[in-house]
């Protein structure tokens, strides 16, 4: 597909049905290509979970956060800064 900038302007939601469709949109910019919408491939990031993070569980074998409601309720009671 083939939209101007105009296009672009006044009619986004036909560009972005195109996009939802799998088309490459080409941004004309007076009668040039300027540029490329092209669609993301969402599959892959749908099927990721959080787990498959590689953060994920880097804190796992830390000591004092076995117990994570006593390490915030820790963190909540002691002052930022002390008296100097």
């Amino acid at each position: 597909m083939k939209a101007t900038t105009l296009d672009l302007r006044y009619k986004m939601k036909d560009i972005l049905r195109a996009i939802d469709r799998g088309e490459t949109v080409t941004v004309l910019y007076r009668g040039k290509e300027k540029a490329r919408l092209v669609p993301i491939e969402s599959k892959t990031e749908k099927e990721l979970k959080p787990s498959d993070h590689p953060a994920f569980g880097m804190w796992k074998d830390r000591e004092d956060m076995k117990d994570p409601v006593a390490y915030i309720r820790k963190l909540r009671d002691t002052p930022r800064y002390r008296d100097i």
